[in-house]
């Protein structure tokens, strides 16, 4: 008698039930995944705790608070020009747009009129960021998915955008450019024709950018049909910007409450459409991974657009509001919401007659949009979880804040 012989006729339980197999009655032990909060895929420190039944995701339940600054609090210890440098911090791949929504809402607060310059300038600067924030999303998710060269050639594009920012503010992460009242300075000599030289070049980029990952057959598959989210659930879990024009609802800030003169701008507003035309491809579904990809897709050459027409019609006069030396906030509140490159930013500021606010609240679109997270990674393959967070684009500085 072999050794294996002799296990078995001491421990029969060990011997499989071929019939059992046959009908595929087996299951594995279910188990806990951490996935982050030190994992690549999840852009920043958010932790996913997955539970697993071999290869299947049963649920997955985000962990948030690992980057927590008391960014609200901290607006209510301030004049809100010492604030500005903090918006920067929240979601850090869109400074100017940050910058922007606070600026808004205390102006309007105070009744500050925003000379005409100063808002196309920064409408130039939000649709800069846009397009470089978009390039940071659309590089890395290609390697989520296991492409390489696609990451190169936008964070290719996005230095150069950066170099303008750097020449017109002097940094390039956290900018502080737009302030309240206006803009800090005016643009540098030669900067707008800089401007315009790389809108000549970039535009051309983006069929490259298609070429090389929106319509490869590897992304496709992996991306198509996943994550799909429809039109009721978009709207019941307040999903803005891309993830909610991802599922076919044209809703955008910019169109519906225009801030900043954007309602004298031609622009269209992208919205998925389901595959099987010559532009999108087989297997598309409105609503999932690769549409809310492609919408960003389709944003850039939107904001080109835009800011081709700021740049022709840049108005001369003053960059900066009057009478914004130790202002005093009245005692009334309001709430103005933007649209961020990940959706619509809000700032609900509250004044009591002092210099300081009351009260400061941020409505963060990456923080109501993983809220869709668990719902969207029930029963797919583990795979699919990168491919869904990554589609829906948070940025942690701005979930936690």
């Amino acid at each position: 008698m072999t050794m294996a012989d002799t296990v078995l006729e001491s421990a029969p339980d060990l011997l499989v039930d071929t019939d059992r197999v046959e009908q595929g009655d087996l299951r594995t032990e279910e188990m806990l995944v951490n996935m982050g909060p030190q994992h690549p895929s999840t852009h920043g420190v958010l932790r996913v705790v997955l539970r697993t039944d071999g290869e299947m995701v049963l649920e997955a339940i985000p962990h948030i608070g690992y980057l927590h600054r008391c960014a609200e609090k901290i607006g209510e210890s301030l004049a809100p020009y010492q604030y500005i440098p903090y918006t920067d911090r929240m979601d850090y791949l869109a400074g100017m747009n940050n910058n922007q929504a606070f600026a808004i809402a205390v102006e309007r607060l105070c009744g500050l009129e925003v000379p005409a310059r100063a808002q196309a300038i920064r409408v130039v600067f939000a649709e800069f960021n846009r397009i470089a924030s978009h390039l940071v999303s659309l590089g890395t998710y290609g390697l989520d998915m296991g492409a390489f060269t696609p990451f190169l050639y936008c964070f290719r594009e996005r230095e150069m955008i950066l170099d303008l920012f750097e020449a017109a503010c002097g940094a390039r992460l956290t900018y502080s450019y737009i302030t309240v009242g206006g803009i800090h300075e005016d643009l540098p000599a030669g900067w707008v024709e800089r401007c315009l030289e790389f809108l000549d070049y970039f535009e051309p980029k983006i069929d490259d950018y298609n070429n090389l990952l929106s319509f490869n057959h590897i992304f496709v598959k992996r991306t198509a049909g996943v994550g799909v989210v429809s039109v009721d659930e978009a709207i019941a879990y307040g999903l803005t910007g891309p993830p909610l024009r991802g599922s076919g609802i044209r809703w955008d800030l910019r169109k519906v409450l225009p801030y900043d003169g954007y309602e004298m701008y031609d622009f269209d507003v992208p919205i998925a459409r389901s595959g099987g035309t010559d532009e999108i491809p087989h297997g598309v579904v409105v609503g999932d991974c690769w549409s809310r990809y492609y919408v960003r897709v389709l944003e850039m050459t939107q904001s080109v657009r835009i800011m081709r027409q700021a740049l022709a019609n840049l108005p001369d006069g003053d960059t900066e509001a009057k009478k914004i030396k130790n202002l005093k906030l009245p005692d009334d509140e309001v709430y103005v919401g933007i649209e961020n490159p990940r959706g619509q930013l809000g700032f609900y500021v509250r004044g009591d007659g002092s210099t300081i606010p009351s009260r400061v609240k941020a409505r963060g679109p990456s923080f109501c949009n993983l809220s869709i997270t668990t719902p969207l990674c029930r029963n797919v393959m583990l795979a699919d979880v990168p491919a869904i967070i990554g589609s829906i684009d948070v940025v942690m500085g701005e979930v936690d804040r």
